[in-house]
């Protein structure tokens, strides 16, 4: 993901907790735990760190990502 995309993440935006975002994209809460851990994001989205070190994930990714994985089906 570029830095244009990340960008249109408006700090409103990050309203969903981690196992929220979880049940979004269909995958277990500890997946997005683990790749964030390895990579600092997951498949490129980037969570809002709070001071009690908790996540706040996009609501909007999901439809940021989407558009680009269609493009890529054949």
């Amino acid at each position: 993901m570029n830095k244009t995309t990340l960008a249109t993440y408006s700090v409103g935006s990050y309203k969903l907790s981690t196992e929220e975002y979880a049940a979004r994209n269909l995958v277990q809460p500890q997946s997005i735990r683990k790749r964030y851990a390895e990579t600092g994001s997951y498949h490129g989205v980037r969570p809002m760190r709070l001071p009690n070190r908790r996540l706040l994930w996009p609501d909007n990714s999901f439809d940021t990502l989407l558009p680009a994985h269609q493009g890529s089906t054949k």
